[in-house]
């Protein structure tokens, strides 16, 4: 909470004086509505005379009394709800940014429904007391001034108020003790029922195809049951709690009114204070209940800030360099005995040395689990290598900045990724630069104009949620055209053509090798056509680069590479002979997967 105050300063400060406000005329109307009743009120019922005057300067009082309490609340709610949904908006931008800083090994280890809730239900619940905060510290400073009040009318009745007012403290420390457990299962059980709605909605053609609708359901209310019994364990002490809360300060004015009718009979005290007294404790009985909603909050509080907290001080991230490539054309990469592990004792790679030239195309080959993706994403430098270099035109990728990577380096994945936005919007994303002009010679490079010109809008067409209008193969083309729109030095493709035909493929490798003098190409092979368009082939098994050479070098004098290539024909050709390409010439399975299974 604290943390909360200094980020915003002037809106607490604005909330805090108009509780303090409130409250300092909630004790003043209680003084007032005391001598509101031995001025008119006593005489009237005695049967004295009530001048007008003392009428009007009574109701005046009190109307102005009653418009400085409004003041009050709406300064109080306004600083307030500001400040809360300021600082739930700031969080959850801080819990964005720093998602985006942390390498991609971090995320690999975080289910994307945990990391949803972190940023959403984790920030709102962190930040769900900010609301009745500055409530509960006018509330403080009322029941401070309320205790003198007491002390200036009478002692016997300042020991009530002193009696009653611990104790209300010391049950909501018992209640917030109580209660932290059960808020942190809770956010837990949260936490969990999104990531496994995330992951099944995400994996809905498996849970489809599999038939395991049921399980799926299964398991979800499995932890949404969980959740309920949190959230009931949460309500059970919080019924228990309300109540007493709410019962203390009216036990309070039945115990002010027994002590001031005795002080009263003794002629310690006159009608008018015992009035006071009596009215302040009714009075006060909504105003504490603020300082209960605000501890009741800080164990959910808590637990939220804990699970946000984990995510702002995660280590791993990659910081960027200062240096920028100055260079224009194609760019040379390579990779000088290269290590990598996903986890410790686990290599994935070990001493790959492998070199690029500027402008060439190399194929890399190798059988599922050598290590080929792990070296396209350590091009483009989503991770970094745990031992050797990996450097773009002889400059450590590490020390170049995030501008400059991303001018140079385009990696088109396995898996295609398209944005809920327009055909145009997915090959832009805003980039300056990237005009219609440019943005149609992408596509024609990938092959992706004649479908495109097809869709009902053509470039204007919504292609819904990651794209499920279209085929897996026109999704691989557009993500390509997306790549080429930046006119990267460097392109690597991971397997990115692996749901289209071979003679779309054709076409696709033609266009890019046509423009090889302006892009260097490092490719993720399977089919032989595209690994003899290469200039030169990389050969892995079991992370280690076994030969490079031509694929007919290749084919030559590496007994592995025979196999793997003919493994792959062999998968092509069932597939051909099957028919499973449509008339886009699109698949939705890898050669590679063909291979596998």
């Amino acid at each position: 909470m604290w943390r909360g105050i200094r980020d915003e300063p002037r809106r607490f400060t604005l909330a805090v004086t108009g509780s303090c406000l409130f409250g300092a005329l909630v004790i003043g109307q209680a003084l007032v509505v005391g001598w509101v009743v031995d001025t008119l009120v006593a005489p009237a019922t005695t049967g004295g005379d009530v001048a007008t005057g003392a009428i009007a300067l009574c109701a005046t009082v009190l109307i102005a009394m009653g418009v400085g309490r409004v003041f009050g609340i709406f300064g109080r709610r306004l600083g307030a709800g500001f400040m809360q949904f300021a600082l739930q908006a700031r969080y959850r931008h801080e819990v964005t940014r720093r998602y985006l800083q942390l390498p991609l090994s971090w995320h690999q280890r975080h289910p994307t429904g945990t990391l949803l809730s972190n940023a959403n239900s984790d920030v709102e619940a962190a930040w769900f007391p900010v609301a009745p905060l500055p409530f509960a510290v006018g509330t403080v400073f009322m029941l401070f001034v309320a205790v003198t009040v007491l002390f200036a009318i009478d002692w016997a009745l300042a020991l009530v108020g002193l009696v009653v007012f611990p104790v209300l403290f010391v049950m909501n420390v018992i209640f917030s003790r109580r209660m932290a457990p059960r808020q942190a299962r809770a956010q837990h059980m949260r936490a969990e029922v999104a990531a496994i709605a995330h992951e099944s909605f995400d994996g809905a053609l498996v849970v489809k195809t599999m038939g395991r609708e049921d399980l799926e359901t299964q398991r979800f209310a499995s932890r949404a049951g969980e959740l309920r019994d949190a959230l009931i364990s949460v309500g059970r002490l919080r019924g228990l709690f309300d109540p007493l809360m709410e019962s203390l300060p009216f036990l309070g004015t039945l115990l002010a009114l027994l002590v001031g009718a005795w002080r009263l009979d003794a002629g310690a005290i006159d009608l008018q204070q015992l009035v006071q007294v009596t009215f302040l404790f009714t009075v006060l009985a909504f105003p504490v209940r603020a300082i209960g909603w605000v501890l009741g909050d800080l164990p959910r509080s808590v637990a939220g800030w804990d699970r946000v907290e984990q995510v702002l001080r995660s280590t791993g991230q990659m910081p960027y360099g200062t240096e920028a490539l100055t260079g224009a054309g194609a760019a040379r990469l390579s990779f000088e005995h290269v290590d990598f592990a996903y986890e410790p004792g686990q290599p994935v790679l070990r001493d790959v040395t492998f070199t690029v030239p500027a402008g060439k195309t190399v194929a890399l080959v190798g059988p599922t689990g050598s290590g080929k993706s792990t070296i396209a994403t350590l091009a483009a430098r989503l991770l970094d290598p745990d031992g050797g270099q990996v450097s773009l035109d002889g400059a450590d990728a590490r020390t170049l900045t995030s501008a400059s990577l991303a001018d140079t380096v385009a990696l088109v994945p396995q898996i295609a990724f398209v944005f809920d936005d327009t055909v145009r919007g997915n090959v832009c994303l805003d980039r300056p630069g990237v005009d219609e002009d440019r943005v149609r010679h992408a596509l024609a490079t990938a092959q992706a104009d004649t479908f495109v010109a097809r869709l009902p809008e053509e470039l204007d067409t919504q292609l819904g949620e990651r794209g499920t209008s279209l085929s897996g193969g026109q999704r691989q083309r557009l993500t390509l055209a997306r790549a080429l729109a930046g006119r990267p030095r460097l392109l690597v493709l991971d397997d990115a053509t692996s749901a289209v035909d071979p003679r779309v493929e054709a076409r696709i490798l033609a266009s890019l090798r046509g423009a090889a003098q302006a892009t260097t190409i490092l490719v993720v092979a399977y089919r032989r056509a595209t690994i003899a368009l290469a200039d030169e082939v990389v050969y892995i098994e079991s992370g280690r680069v076994v030969a490079s050479g031509t694929h007919e070098q290749l084919l030559a004098s590496v007994p592995g590479y025979i196999e793997l290539v003919t493994a792959y024909e062999k998968a092509e050709e069932e597939r051909e002979r099957e028919h499973v390409y449509d008339a886009d010439g699109d698949a939705e399975t890898s050669v590679e997967e063909g291979v596998a299974a």
